[in-house]
């Protein structure tokens, strides 16, 4: 595989400094066909950021199924569903900043298939190892194709301290990478539905050491740094991973999976809770912009 020229298509492209991004452009398809993956800046303002973190405080204070913590059971490290227990970011995942773009770059009307907060918290913020997100659609919810992408929405500034998102570009080219298979509960863990190792450190399937090697040498590995109000859009068979943060600064993110309408799981396929693998598979309709100006 030929090793791209990667500078340009990884700096996060920004529109102003004091304005949102501007509507989606078919330069930002064959961006994200080419490396699969579209990152922008200032897709929110700094006071849409600050009214959709308001809510968080309450959210991380919640013990439910939803709630995942880290293997220290300490610190949240997500909150899955979001999108269906709180107004706030159940607005965030029908907005049309994202919602165009998603229709726009999975050609199609979409659904939300997941979402969830990562909240890599200071200092005790675990390790997410090299995986594709595809193989867990496919392998425990039945998708039947990888047309689906994720956006993720930065609520805190992310540099190289706090664990940033690592990509291998364009690695969605290369469909289901080899993977390893966890099995059982992962220490920590011993109570745990048989869905958690999905989404705890020790995650259930991830990338073969040589297979990811060997992609990674070829194609790059980039890390996704801006400030909050980013947003990152990525092809569901994109490699990535992210390292442990050791920093005093949170890293907080909102993920918000769309899947094609017409790419739904059969509803007999699914097992995993609905705040997992959404039977709500009617297409997002997009909500009035903005909705998270202060009043």
């Amino acid at each position: 595989m030929a090793k791209y020229d990667h500078a340009a298509p990884f700096v996060p492209r920004s529109s102003d400094s004091t304005e949102v991004v501007a509507p989606a452009t078919p330069h930002d398809a064959d961006v994200y066909d080419r490396f699969g993956y579209l990152f922008l800046e200032n897709v929110f303002s700094m006071q849409e950021i600050e009214n959709i973190k308001a809510c968080m405080p309450e959210i991380l204070r919640e013990r439910t199924e939803r709630t995942v913590l880290e293997a220290s059971q300490r610190t949240v490290r997500s909150v899955y569903g979001i999108h269906q227990h709180h107004p706030v970011f159940a607005n965030l995942a029908r907005h049309p900043r994202l919602v165009h773009r998603a229709r726009a770059l999975l050609r199609g009307d979409v659904y939300v298939y997941q979402s969830k907060l990562n909240t890599k918290s200071a200092v005790e913020g675990d390790v997410w190892p090299w995986h594709q997100d595809y193989v867990y659609w496919l392998c425990e919810d039945a998708m039947p194709a990888p047309r689906a992408l994720t956006v993720a929405v930065f609520l805190d500034d992310v540099n190289e301290l706090n664990g940033p998102m690592m990509l291998v570009p364009s690695s969605h080219h290369a469909g289901v990478l080899p993977f390893e298979t966890a099995d059982g509960l992962p220490p920590g863990y011993d109570d745990g539905p048989r869905w958690l190792p999905n989404l705890v450190a020790k995650l259930k399937y991830t990338l073969e050491k040589e297979a990811f090697i060997d992609l990674a040498r070829a194609n790059g590995i980039v890390a996704a740094k801006a400030r909050a109000g980013a947003a990152l859009f990525f092809d569901c068979n994109l490699a990535h991973a992210s390292a442990p943060n050791l920093s005093p600064f949170d890293r907080s993110l909102a993920f918000i999976t769309y899947n094609r309408v017409d790419n739904a799981p059969p509803a007999s396929a699914l097992h995993r809770p609905d705040f997992l693998a959404s039977r709500d598979t009617r297409p997002t309709v997009p909500v009035a912009d903005p909705v998270f100006q202060l009043a």
